[in-house]
């Protein structure tokens, strides 16, 4: 078996400036460069390897959790900052898009990319 040293996770944008600019400023992420693209460091520490795709289309899943004390803080924290949270069919989400009641509360945003970010409570 390998003796794996480290690992990550990667998605892919079609603009590394704009995905900097929302993940490190709405988001408030550490993000910097790695093998010329963008990397974001996750609390914790984990790493994200985001990557340039010009014919880049949106993830269908949850590309990212989020995970957060208070979900209505940070999802009205965000709102104020501009950001857009989600509905989904099946899903008890209340004004805000906050989904209750089937485990930790829940609400899904998307980056400017498309790609879907959960945030989620502890």
């Amino acid at each position: 078996m390998a003796q794996y040293t480290d690992g990550f996770s990667g998605f892919a944008v079609p603009d590394l400036e704009v995905a900097r600019s929302f993940y490190s400023d709405v988001l408030g992420l550490a993000t910097g460069e790695e093998m010329g693209q963008l990397s974001i460091t996750l609390p914790g520490g984990a790493k994200v390897f985001v990557y340039q795709k010009d014919d880049h289309r949106p993830a269908v899943f949850t590309i990212l959790n989020l995970v957060v004390g208070d979900v209505r803080a940070a999802v009205d924290e965000l709102v104020g900052k501009g950001v857009r949270f989600e509905r989904y069919d099946g899903f008890d989400q209340d004004e805000r898009g906050i989904a209750s009641g089937m485990g930790p509360d829940i609400a899904w945003c998307t980056d400017p990319a498309g790609n879907i970010i959960a945030v989620i409570g502890s």
